[in-house]
């Protein structure tokens, strides 16, 4: 009965054979290729019909390299591992061997967990006159979502419930907006997740001071998206004033940040949640911020770079620097600052 009512509350993935995996992604099989994977799960609790994998591929600190006995223990159906852990996996597994389980596991996971195709326009949905679809088969949108006139919509989006494209607006193909994303002023690339809440295109924080009063100043500015960028829940980027906003392609933006009008944030970042970037600032290519940093107008990141969580940028990072700390410097001028009053504490 437990697993009855369970069933109901896990995701269900695609039933698929060892053998018909091994074949989809290049991975050499040893065992029976007919065997059939019904989920995936970590190697120390996978049961019988679950696919698990085991790696020691160090690509980040980040990640951890399990003991070798929980590869020898699994009770996992199919094992997805290194051609060096072979004569460790237990009797009777079917093996996929690979030199990169990490990347393939990523691989493995969209293909079992993928969402069921979505097409259609519902009835409770408001498209105004004007919205160009350019194949609206393909095109699905939620109830109570909103089209605005003038918005152009790709191939293959998805607009969930709730939703609000604003006018104008361009989605890329393969976009998805999920339910209660605010997307105005904005041109939107292929491929790229907006998570719930997300506002994108509002006007900035953008005053000046006149005659004692502060006063708006006029924000005409969009926000251009590349390809393959993810928005998080309850981000906000803010249009530019009069240059536009602009993430890169492949930047991944986590839940709660802020970017400001006029930012440009380059290819393939990495922004965790609560960091906050004031207007102006220029990040490269390939940055690391971690968690809650905060970043001063105008401030350069150069390529490469990685802050440390909670750190307050006022000064510009040089390429493939490591800075931490409050105000932020060299990581390792900030750990000798923080060893000296460790030291000299009273």
């Amino acid at each position: 009965m437990l697993k009855f009512l369970r069933s109901f509350f896990t995701p269900a993935g695609t039933e698929i054979t060892a053998g018909e995996l091994a074949e989809k992604f290049g991975l050499t099989l040893r065992g029976d290729a007919g065997v059939v994977v019904r989920g995936v799960a970590p190697i120390a609790d996978a049961r019988a019909g679950q696919l698990a994998f085991y790696s020691t591929e160090q690509n980040s600190a980040a990640f951890k390299i399990l003991p070798i006995d929980v590869l020898r223990h699994t009770r996992a159906s199919v094992i997805l591992l290194q051609p060096d852990q072979v004569n460790d996996a237990p009797a009777g597994a079917t093996l996929l061997i690979t030199d990169t389980p990490r990347g393939n596991i990523v691989k493995i996971l969209g293909e079992l967990y993928r969402e069921p195709p979505r097409f259609g326009i519902s009835r409770r949905a408001v498209v105004a006159r004007g919205v160009f679809f350019r194949q609206k088969k393909t095109v699905y949108v939620g109830q109570f979502a909103t089209i605005e006139s003038g918005a152009v919509i790709e191939p293959d989006v998805k607009i969930y419930p709730g939703a609000y494209i604003g006018r104008h607006v361009t989605l890329g193909r393969g976009t998805v907006v999920q339910s209660g994303a605010h997307i105005e002023n904005a041109t939107i690339g292929a491929d790229c997740i907006i998570h719930a809440g997300a506002v994108i295109g509002k006007d900035g924080f953008g005053y000046t001071r006149q005659d004692g009063h502060n006063v708006f100043i006029p924000h005409t500015g969009r926000v251009v998206l590349g390809d393959r960028v993810s928005v998080g829940a309850n981000t906000c980027i803010d249009r530019g004033a009069l240059t536009d906003t602009r993430v890169g392609n492949g930047t991944k933006i986590d839940n709660l940040c802020q970017v400001a009008h006029g930012v440009v944030i380059g290819a393939e970042c990495f922004l965790a949640s609560g960091v906050g970037i004031a207007g102006g600032a220029v990040i490269g290519d390939r940055v690391l911020l971690a968690g809650h940093v905060g970043i001063a107008n105008g401030i350069k990141v150069g390529d490469d770079a990685e802050v440390g969580a909670n750190s307050g940028l006022m000064r510009d990072v040089p390429p493939g620097a490591r800075y931490m700390g409050y105000p932020a410097g060299p990581g390792i001028e900030f750990m000798r600052h923080y060893a000296w009053l460790r030291k000299n504490a009273k």
